[in-house]
Order: C-alpha cells, then structure tokens, then sequence
C-alpha cells in the first residue's frame, strides 16, 4: 500500500478543482502529520477530508525531533512543513507538496516527491475522471490567482484532457 503524505497546498489545489471525492477513489492512502491538520484544516474542510478518508497521523518522538532539526536547518519551511517531511521520511511514504523548499529538501534526501499535477495523472491513468472532468477540474485550479503549479504543465495536460474529449 502507497500511502501519500500531503502538505496543505496540495490540498487546496485539488479542493480548488473541486475534485477531492475522486482523489479519495484512488489506491493510495492519504495521510497529514496531526499538527498540519490541526493548525491549517481543522473545520469544514478537514470534517470532510476525514469522512473521505483522510488519515491524521501522530508522529513518534524521533520523527519530531527530526522535524526540528530539519527545522533548524532550513527556516524556509514551516512547522507543518517539517512535519510532513519527517513522517514520509520516517516511514518511507511519499511526500505531496506544491511548496518549492519542501520539494528540494525531500529530493535532497532521496524522497519520493510528487505535486497536484501527479494526482491528474493518477486520476486519468487509473481511469478515475474522464478527460472532461479533469480539463475542468484542472482548469478551475489553474484560475484561481494563488494557483502556482507550472503553467506549462497545466497546459500541457488541458491540451491533452480537450484532444481527448
């Protein structure tokens, strides 16, 4: 089993798309380190994060303290940040992250790392979303002014997501 560890930009991109039910439909396992989902979705959107399956996940003593000195090391990633660095380190799952200092640090150390753009990826080639809903999903994100996922990717995939209508 696959288990993804998210940052909270993921997230808001695929919830942007309006297409967290169907990310919930693939075959990973989607985890956030306890503190991230304490302090960035507690409410609404972390209630139904958790009835689709989100998994919320405590870290043991030496993955906090491998979080702080990953903190100590780089002050360019949050508290959260580090905390999801350290769980997927710690347990060997993958990292999700849309945040560049988070993405370098996890290649440093050899993590598997993937962003918003690989969960399109996985919705099609698992057949989950059709071209249309993904066209639209993507391009909703894509709209909002916060979006900062590559633009030439995501036309890159639009194009392809309309070819295939």
């Amino acid at each position: 089993m696959t288990v993804l560890v998210s940052d909270t930009s993921v997230i808001i991109d695929l919830e942007r798309g309006e297409i967290l039910d169907a990310v919930f439909r693939l075959k990973e396992v989607f985890a956030v380190p306890d503190l991230l989902f304490e302090h960035e979705l507690r409410g609404p959107l972390g209630d139904r994060l958790a009835a689709l399956g989100l998994g919320v996940e405590e870290l043991a003593p030496a993955e906090v303290q491998a979080a702080t000195t990953l903190s100590r090391a780089d002050r360019s990633l949050s508290t959260a940040d580090t905390f999801a660095f350290a769980l997927a380190q710690s347990r060997r799952w993958t990292l999700l992250t849309g945040d560049a200092g988070l993405r370098r640090a996890a290649e440093a150390h050899q993590l598997e790392v993937h962003g918003a753009l690989w969960i399109f990826d996985q919705l099609e080639a698992g057949g989950i979303c059709g071209p249309g809903t993904l066209h639209r999903a993507l391009a909703q994100t894509a709209s909002h002014p916060r979006c900062r996922l590559p633009r030439p990717e995501i036309n890159r995939r639009l194009n392809r997501y309309s070819a295939e209508v």
